[in-house]
């Protein structure tokens, strides 16, 4: 099998002879230039329709009224769970958005996120464009992360190659498009490892900024720190082979290993920096006051109290620790289960991914480990992502594939390996399955968030399968308030919305089923399919008993009762 030509990192990995001399090259870089610009400005296109035809999905009003009240008031009360920079992104779109919370406001989270977006005199249709604004730039970074990462690898087709298939992720997209922390806590991951790769080159230059990402990853997602052991590793790992030499003796190895474990030490002081500069950001004095109901941490748990963090921090991870004691129910392939599946996030990821990715994933993977020019990729690539799954595999929460948000990033470069061979089937087929991952992602268009792939039905076909953020995250009350306005006007409505959007700001004038005896529930019963997933008792009579007649964003069906 013939193969590229080895290069070093951060070089274009394509051979002398495939480049033309004179304006031909000029010529074919400007294509590929044109065609990153066409492949992220179709990403944006998505993601900023989605982003303005959706309204609020579960998560996102808590971190809106925490950014607007920690900017307001520098408090770091609220949301202590999550790491402070998220929010501060989100915050960067909110100060011209023109947000306020009254100074006074002595509710918890969820009430603060309903008093900034429906009860302030604010514009929630705007205020929600300008928190997802800066989450939607960010995820069009990212892409050009993997861009570069890939082209390092394997050359410019394929950085292309897996920008492409970053750029028709429905998963990118749709949580790339929402003022949430999962895409940027996993771009930011995706960065340090791109630069501690870079870093077996120029160690000086590039592992000072993989430290800052991996703090800026950390700053934002607790759940970052699994892949701290790994980042440290990997610098090691850069360091000692940009100082390696033929003949190096015992000696020299250690010594070369030495100063890796030292730069190693200075990326985590980086990282940990970082963490208590977001901190500060927010609140110089760093005032706090632990929240009621801590759980107390034990066996491994009591090792956070170790880490170098500010103590919001440390208290956050126990309100986390307290979120993974509790029992969850799982809803997968149709049943519904109490506790997590140790295969949630693996089986969910079949049903969410283009089959043309998950094939060029699988492919990539396999030539990065079997091929021996790109064997030392491996470790940047797949051994992140698969700490990072297993830890998430580990959860109580089998809540949607945004947990493993990570994948589409890491296996978009994993792909690129593919193109690395030499042979023109392998160009064909990178650009057949890559085209029908884009057809696929098309089709769903604007409806990201419910997407399931062909084999698995389809868009409208998810709510099946799953539930929650994978498909209906209350993310349509806006579209819903549509479909009543025009098809059903003057209608009784009865409605089972699961989100945090409050219906009547949208003018929904509905009455709550379960308010009332089942027998005057008339009329159209509307229900959100997360709710469906978990009906029992009282509203899975009822669903029974109606019949349905459509649905709405694939995320909510409209029943008429009888």
């Amino acid at each position: 099998m013939a193969l590229l030509t080895s290069r070093p990192p951060g070089t274009d990995a394509a051979t002398p002879d495939e480049h033309p001399p004179g304006r031909l090259r000029r010529h074919r870089r400007w294509w590929f230039a044109l065609a990153v610009v066409a492949l992220l400005a179709q990403m944006a296109i998505a993601m900023v329709t989605t982003a303005v035809e959706q309204s609020p999905t579960i998560d996102e009003p808590v971190y809106v009224g925490t950014a607007v009240y920690s900017l307001q008031q520098h408090s770091l009360r609220y949301n202590p769970e999550h790491p402070p920079l998220g929010k501060l992104i989100i915050a960067t779109g909110l100060v011209f958005a023109g947000a306020h919370v009254d100074p006074a406001f002595d509710g918890d989270q969820t009430q603060l996120g309903r008093r900034v977006l429906y009860e302030s005199g604010n514009d929630p249709g705007r205020l929600m464009s300008a928190a997802r604004l800066p989450m939607i730039v960010l995820t069009l970074l990212f892409g050009l992360v993997v861009f570069a990462f890939a082209r390092d690898l394997t050359g410019s087709a394929g950085g292309l190659a897996a920008l492409a298939l970053y750029a028709f992720s429905p998963d990118l997209i749709a949580h790339g498009s929402l003022a949430t922390l999962d895409v940027p806590a996993a771009g930011f991951l995706l960065t340090s490892a791109w630069l501690l790769w870079r870093a077996r080159r120029r160690p000086v230059l590039h592992l000072p900024p993989a430290g800052l990402a991996l703090g800026a990853a950390v700053a934002t997602k607790m759940s970052a720190l699994a892949a701290v052991p790994v980042v440290m590793l990997l610098a090691v790992l850069s360091v000692w082979h940009a100082r390696r030499a033929p003949g190096d003796g015992p000696r020299r190895t250690v010594r070369n290993l030495g100063l890796g474990v030292a730069a190693a030490a200075g990326v985590a002081l980086i990282a940990v920096a970082v963490v208590w500069a977001s901190y500060l950001a927010v609140d110089p004095r760093l005032r706090w006051a632990a929240p009621p109901g801590l759980p107390p941490v034990q066996g491994l748990r009591a090792l956070v109290e170790w880490l170098p963090f500010p103590r919001p921090y440390l208290d956050g991870m126990r309100v986390q620790f307290g979120f993974e004691d509790q029992v969850w129910t799982t809803f997968l392939f149709g049943r519904l289960h109490v506790g997590s599946l140790w295969y949630y996030l693996p089986a969910a990821l079949l049903v969410k991914t283009p089959l043309g990715a998950l094939a060029l994933w699988l492919a990539g993977a396999v030539v990065l480990v079997a091929v021996p020019r790109l064997r030392p990729a491996a470790p940047y690539v797949l051994v992140p992502s698969a700490v990072l799954l297993a830890v998430a595999m580990t959860g109580s929460r089998d809540l949607g594939v945004r947990y493993a948000v990570f994948l589409p990033m890491f296996l978009a470069v994993a792909a690129a390996g593919v193109v690395a061979i030499r042979r023109r089937w392998a160009y064909v087929a990178v650009a057949a399955l890559v085209g029908f991952s884009a057809v696929s992602s098309l089709r769903t268009f604007p409806y990201y968030l419910p997407y399931s792939n062909e084999a698995f039905g389809g868009p409208a076909e998810t709510h099946r399968w799953l539930h929650d953020s994978n498909v209906d995250w209350g993310q349509d009350l806006g579209r819903l308030a549509d479909r009543l306005r025009r098809d059903h006007a003057g209608e009784r409505v009865w409605l089972v919305y699961k989100g945090s959007g409050v219906p009547s700001s949208y003018g929904i004038d509905a009455a709550d089923p379960f308010g009332v005896p089942p027998d005057e529930v008339r009329g159209l019963l509307v229900v959100s399919d997360s709710a469906a997933a978990k009906a029992d008792g009282r509203l899975a009579a009822l669903i029974h008993e109606s019949t349905p007649i459509g649905e709405v964003g694939h995320s909510i069906t409209l029943y008429r009762r009888p």
